[in-house]
């Protein structure tokens, strides 16, 4: 059943409840605050941003947007490049497994609409961020996991493969000797793509996706499937996506806080940095021994980045420029 029928039929089952509230809505005659934003210009669209150096996922989505392409479809496309990059060790066919050996994704994408998709511990499919997409317009939930969620990728269309190349293999035998984890910081082999894009309507779309924690405990999740901590849109504001210890962000409800925070009038550069001081401020914070660090854009197509230590960056393709930015920080490398 496609989502848009389910809701319908679960929105006429409940009209009679509806209508009661709706008569005392009625008598309020508070208006929504209108969101704070600042009076700046329009950036030049369209507009890609990445996390990290991926000018060929960049490339790909900004192609998508020239051609007239919704930003919707740019950010899978980008996020796709990464996911059968098999050198990318860190997303998609190719990435580091779990201490078993097992090589698990997690993926989300949302759009302008505030509508969302995501999928966790997906298993022997090399495209996330795919099936994300179409539990999202197909299907009347949020996220599916595991078994569930590779059985849909086969109904779908999409193949089984082996994610565990022989360079990974290679390098979770090599763990295993002596079995120990130890993030080090920007090499903690959970570098997520995190997507924005807005395209030549000014709509706003993200996506995420990651192959996780290099060697983490079977079933552990991050936060890049996790809508409002690893990824959020507000197409009214703008939209931000996380990087780093899912752990950590997940804690702050990470890229939601960001979004609020631009809500409030905050710029993306100065609405990533509050993110982060919330980390590093909390009470007995190990931020010394771990990296987070975000990206974000506004409406007006302004873009930021920070991050707690050194050598966090965005890549940034736009008026047929594709950079890469490196990112400010709090602890210098």
């Amino acid at each position: 059943m496609k989502r848009r029928k389910f809701l319908k039929n679960a929105t006429l089952s409940t009209a009679s409840l509806a209508v009661g509230a709706t008569i005392v809505n009625c008598t309020n005659d508070k208006k929504t605050p209108t969101p704070i934003l600042k009076k700046t210009p329009k950036a030049s669209l369209p507009l890609v941003v990445a996390t990290w150096n991926y000018p060929n996922a960049t490339a790909a989505a900004y192609k998508v947007l020239k051609n007239g392409g919704t930003a919707l479809d740019a950010v899978e496309a980008g996020c796709k490049v990464e996911e059968a990059d098999i050198k990318n060790q860190t997303v998609g066919k190719g990435g580091l497994p779990d201490r078993d050996g097992n090589v698990t994704l997690d993926a989300c994408i949302m759009d302008k609409n505030g509508n969302c998709g995501a999928v966790v511990y997906l298993q022997n499919i090399t495209h996330a961020i795919t099936v994300a997409r179409h539990v999202m317009e197909n299907t009347p939930h949020v996220m599916l996991a595991g078994v569930g969620a590779e059985q849909y990728a086969y109904e779908i269309g999409l193949k089984k493969e082996n994610l565990l190349t022989e360079a990974s293999k290679k390098a979770w035998e090599k763990w295993k000797i002596k079995s120990k984890y130890k993030p080090i910081i920007n090499i903690e082999n959970h570098d997520t793509i995190g997507m924005l894009a807005i395209d030549k309507n000014g709509d706003i779309s993200g996506a995420c996706s990651t192959s996780g924690l290099a060697y983490k405990m079977a079933g552990r999740v991050g936060d890049s499937p996790i809508i409002g901590a690893g990824l959020f849109i507000d197409n009214e504001i703008g939209g931000c996506v996380a990087t780093g210890l899912g752990e950590e962000v997940v804690k702050t409800v990470g890229s939601f806080l960001v979004v609020e925070l631009m809500r409030q009038g905050k710029s993306p550069q100065d609405a990533c940095e509050e993110a982060i001081k919330r980390i590093v401020n909390k009470p007995n914070s190990d931020f010394k021994n771990f990296q987070v660090g975000y990206i974000a854009v506004n409406k007006q197509g302004e873009t930021g980045s920070f991050s707690i230590h050194q050598w966090f960056s965005m890549t940034k393709f736009q008026d047929g420029k594709n950079e890469n930015i490196q990112s400010q920080f709090i602890v210098k490398a």
